[in-house]
């Protein structure tokens, strides 16, 4: 069974996270679902804008904590590096799509997931969406582009705030700093992105391709960006007071789902 689910109608095709009894939590299962379908939308012809959306209560929690735990006894340093390579594979597929990609958000945003929400092309937000990166409270190196594109969207200040000081950034703050556009009502978020959407599709093709490739600029200087989160990831993933985190924020979090 395909961890994303795609919809189609009126030229525009909805992509959903189906992990919801993980909270989406990313694996590199849900990634290759994921950059499977983009390949497919890519040079769909009849697919003129995208809506990325999640079921569930949690847009998605981040990279699976308790998988992360188990491939311990196995090669951790191969995961790892499979795991965020597929996070940025997607990413830049995101960025890449010739057809501007609408994210519709809720429930929490955490870890490298914020990843798929900076590389859309805008952002609708549910009332009560949170945005945290528990890089420090872990011990992993930042992935997913809060290094490579947040201090883009927010600047370099905000982004080494919401790092650093492990900042919870709630979707009002999200607004005023440019990171979403716009606050909707949980009950109607998805309706929204669909107008939009339609909206984008109605527009003339090479207008919008022309315009989302011109926005995100020097894809290269992305893609290198990316790829240095995915060494410094690798440096401290090795390092048994990363693995110590791992086990400590678990045993804080002990409402954390169990890896299915």
């Amino acid at each position: 069974m395909s961890l994303v689910r795609v919809e189609r109608a009126d030229k525009v095709a909805r992509l959903v996270l189906c992990r919801a009894g993980m909270q989406n939590a990313l694996v590199p299962e849900l990634l290759d679902d994921l950059l499977a379908v983009l390949a497919q939308i890519a040079s769909d012809p009849d697919s003129r804008a995208v809506i990325l959306a999640a079921e569930g209560q949690a847009f998605s929690i981040g990279g699976d904590m308790r998988r992360f735990q188990r491939e311990r006894a196995g090669n951790l340093k191969a995961y790892s590096s499979d795991l965020v390579g597929k996070l940025n594979a997607a990413i830049l597929a995101l960025i890449d799509l010739p057809q501007p990609v609408i994210a519709a958000v809720q429930g929490i945003v955490t870890g490298g997931s914020l990843g798929l929400v900076l590389a859309s092309d805008l952002v609708y937000c549910a009332p009560q969406v949170v945005f945290k990166a528990h890089y420090a409270t872990v011990g992993f190196a930042p992935d997913g582009g809060w290094t490579a594109l947040l201090g883009r969207a927010v600047g370099v200040h905000r982004a080494a705030a919401a790092i650093l000081l492990n900042r919870s950034v709630r979707v009002e703050e999200a607004v005023a700093w440019g990171l979403v556009n716009e606050t909707v009502a949980a009950d109607d978020i998805q309706d929204h992105a669909w107008k939009a959407a339609r909206r984008i599709a109605a527009s003339p093709s090479g207008t919008i391709r022309a315009a989302k490739r011109l926005l995100w600029g020097d894809r290269a200087r992305l893609a290198a960006d990316l790829e240095a989160e995915r060494q410094h990831f690798l440096e401290l993933i090795a390092r048994p007071e990363t693995m110590a985190g791992v086990d400590a924020f678990l045993n804080n979090f002990s409402d954390y789902p169990d890896s299915l």
